[in-house]
């Protein structure tokens, strides 16, 4: 029963996102100005679909009876990290600010707030994975440094986020909003990875939650 759960649930969260980037993607090709490659440089779209892929090969792990590969466990920490900055930076800097004409906004809640909020309890909740060794923190700030550096890069007039417009709040104020965003991600990455030490439900439904069976992963 809890095989099956885990299962259904990761499946599930995988097929909301896919649904989700493809119906916002059919809806932002109506705009004049729809470029393929943008659409796709958003660090919601990449980091929701990279949570996906985890989500289902997670699944698939499970289905087959065997243990996670520490590069998955590795991956699935740090795509739960980006889905969290992806939540916490669009509640607290995002949502109130004006939405194009070409917004879906059921698909925009299933990014920003669903799946963020999935990723999270499901890397708290499902005990199937190894701990994560603190050395391995910094290989979780790579992909945001790369994205941030890449879009800053580019210009060209595109400009994903409000907080990383250059032209109109200047390089002290972007640049201190990274900063803000880079001590998040690292204080979630270390919290990610001290939360990989616990044990709270297991795909075989033992009880993980008592300190004389496993609670805490050596």
């Amino acid at each position: 029963m809890m095989k099956a759960l885990f299962i259904v649930l990761r499946l599930a969260a995988a097929l909301a996102v896919v649904i989700a980037v493809v119906a916002q993607l059919i809806s932002s090709m109506a705009a004049p100005d729809f470029f393929f490659f943008n659409f796709f440089g958003y660090f919601t779209i990449q980091s929701n679909l990279l949570i996906a892929v985890t989500f289902v090969l997670g699944a698939g792990f499970v289905a087959r009876g065997g243990t996670q590969p520490h590069w998955l466990v590795v991956s699935r920490g740090a795509t739960a990290t980006y889905l969290a900055t992806t939540g916490v930076v669009y509640n607290l800097l995002l949502a109130n600010g004006p939405v194009s004409d070409y917004n879906v906004p059921w698909s925009n809640d299933i990014l920003h707030k669903w799946i963020p909020l999935f990723a999270v309890l499901e890397w708290i909740l499902f005990g199937d994975r190894t701990r994560i060794a603190w050395g391995r923190l910094g290989l979780f700030l790579v992909y945001p440094v790369i994205w941030l550096v890449a879009t800053l890069l580019r210009g060209q007039g595109f400009v994903p986020y409000p907080f990383l417009n250059v032209e109109e709040l200047g390089w002290g104020v972007v640049l201190l909003y990274c900063l803000g965003i880079a001590a998040f991600i690292a204080g979630m990455s270390a919290l990610v990875i001290w939360l990989s030490r616990f044990r709270v439900i297991e795909p075989t439904g033992a009880d993980t939650t008592r300190l004389d069976r496993v609670g805490v992963a050596r």
